[in-house]
């Protein structure tokens, strides 16, 4: 990918294509005045062939439907015109390496401010590429630093929504403090990161919070389960509280840009010795295999 791509990609907006610097909403876009919208990240995997494919895309296109319909926005497209979408955005972006595709549906245009949704209008629709560069092998040997902080969001965190205040302060928390993340705590228990579900070891079974209203389900969620599974590792989907949180034997955060990352320190203090975890170098060489398997069906499809 080259300079000017990263800066100035050619973006999707509401049936019209052009570079992102000249792409251009209403300042009545109910996604600008009120958060009121959804979006989805899509991560991509250059192949040897020069191909770059989407990884776990039906289950985001599965998610965008649930946050979509949480808030009643009709989808629109179903999974063949995101599909073919998601595609001609990467054509119209041609270049190499691994890289992103950003989805983003608000309800639309309206004629007013108005808090109640308008009686008739048209859903926004905007989709770019942008650059994706995972965590360096040197980078995961050494494991990242987190911190904690209370959560404050509010109790629809499901909802993909663009109404990311709460996690811009987390992330904001966690960059200055020198951290790579964010780990959140509500009434004593375990919650997500600013951008990341959250994973914790304890006597060899992998802990995950539950999945509900709490947290968002990250499209990893389910992958890391199928992974534990395939690696012999027992899985838990429980509450899990502060104390287990800070005695752990490991943790890790999974996302579309980290895939899975373990931490090393913990509001300063040192997680699992500060040893690279047993659970993590399974599931990190599970997620390979996962990726490798389902690119390789992908490509006996194109046959």
């Amino acid at each position: 990918m080259s300079q000017a791509e990263v800066f100035d990609p050619t973006v999707y907006l509401n049936g019209e294509w052009g570079p992102l610097s000249e792409a251009r909403i209403p300042v009545l876009d109910r996604g600008f005045i009120f958060g009121d919208g959804v979006y989805e990240v899509v991560p991509l995997y250059a192949q040897p062939n020069g191909a770059r494919l989407p990884f776990r895309l039906k289950q985001h296109l599965a998610r965008l439907q649930r946050s979509l319909g949480k808030i009643r926005i009709d989808n629109p497209f179903d999974d063949a015109g995101w599909r073919a979408l998601i595609h001609r955005v990467i054509e119209e972006n041609a270049g190499e390496g691994d890289a992103l595709v950003y989805i983003q549906v608000t309800r639309g245009v309206a004629k007013r401010r108005g808090h109640a949704f308008p009686a008739s209008i048209t859903p926004t629709v905007f989709v770019m590429l942008g650059k994706l560069v995972f965590p360096s092998a040197a980078e995961r040997e050494r494991g990242a630093v987190a911190v904690t902080a209370e959560d404050k969001r509010w109790l629809h965190c499901d909802i993909k929504s663009v109404s990311l205040l709460g996690n811009v302060l987390m992330a904001q928390h966690a960059a200055e403090n020198d951290a790579l993340e964010t780990i959140q705590l509500r009434d004593g228990l375990l919650t997500e990161g600013s951008s990341s579900n959250v994973w914790v070891v304890k006597d060899g079974a992998l802990l995950g919070a539950p999945r509900g209203p709490r947290i968002l389900e990250g499209i990893r969620y389910g992958l890391i389960e199928e992974l534990a599974r395939e690696a012999g590792i027992r899985f838990e989907e429980r509450d899990i509280t502060e104390a287990e949180l800070r005695s752990a034997d490991e943790i890790m955060i999974s996302s579309a840009t980290k895939e899975v990352m373990p931490i090393r320190t913990l509001d300063g203090k040192s997680v699992g010795g500060g040893r690279l975890g047993r659970v993590y170098a399974a599931l990190y060489d599970a997620y390979q295999r996962a990726k490798a398997r389902e690119f390789a069906d992908e490509a006996k499809r194109a046959q």
